[in-house]
């Protein structure tokens, strides 16, 4: 008798994922860009690092906020739909099967077999079925409120501070490149390995996260010394 393996798809990942890269991301980028920005003012390191601090968590709380708010709003539509759809299925339950029919048969199945297998599927979790194939709302993929809000703060406070330990242990004179070079080596780490996480070519990831950090970076630090300058 053959051993049936459970597979692993990277579609399980994407919820956490998606949250993890992309807080981990910001809380590189904006910290390292506004320590950059500060100290190519000419302000003193303590400015700097207060001026870094203030950044980790004010970008903490605000990537909490905005997931649980955008995600919470993903939840509600589909909840919405799960509501809607469960009213139709307790109206018109024969409606219901013609319609999941439909869609078998538009995924290559024949007019009986479709039917056969809506009637099956329908008689084991009728709302799963239609909330699978009808709206595409799946246990893997489905939203997630709190775990993203939290995945969000919790890998921009880590990626944020990595510039700030930076900043703190590098030379007064020679910090801006210490934190800038530190800084898109642990980007370009960052899209590397979400990238292979995802399936992708690790330097797709490490291509795109390296030059948008950069350019945020690069031009922060341009207007910081600007203002350095003209304060001056």
């Amino acid at each position: 008798m053959r051993t049936v393996h459970p597979e692993l798809h990277r579609t399980e990942r994407i919820g956490w994922l998606r949250a993890a890269v992309l807080g981990a991301n910001d809380g590189i980028v904006s910290t390292a860009s506004l320590v950059l920005g500060v100290a190519r003012a000419e302000a003193s390191r303590s400015a700097v690092l207060v001026a870094g601090v203030a950044g980790l968590v004010a970008g903490a709380m605000s990537m909490a906020a905005g997931e649980y708010v955008s995600v919470s709003s993903q939840a509600d539509t589909e909840k919405a739909d799960l509501e809607r759809e469960r009213g139709e299925l307790a109206a018109s339950p024969a409606a219901e099967h013609a319609e999941l029919a439909r869609f078998y048969q538009q995924r290559g199945l024949s007019a009986d077999l479709a039917a056969e297998v809506a009637s099956q599927l329908m008689a084991h979790d009728a709302l799963g079925a239609h909330a699978r194939d009808e709206l595409g709302i799946t246990a893997a993929l489905t939203a997630r409120p709190i775990q993203a809000a939290l995945t969000s703060a919790l890998t921009f406070a880590v990626g944020a501070a990595l510039p700030l330990l930076i900043a703190t242990l590098s030379p007064k004179h020679s910090l801006v490149p210490w934190v800038a070079g530190a800084s898109l080596l642990c980007l370009g780490t960052l899209g590397g390995v979400a990238a292979r996480a995802g399936g992708a070519p690790p330097w797709v990831g490490v291509v795109r996260v390296v030059f948008w950090g950069a350019l945020a970076m690069g031009l922060t630090a341009a207007i910081g010394g600007l203002f350095g300058t003209s304060a001056g």
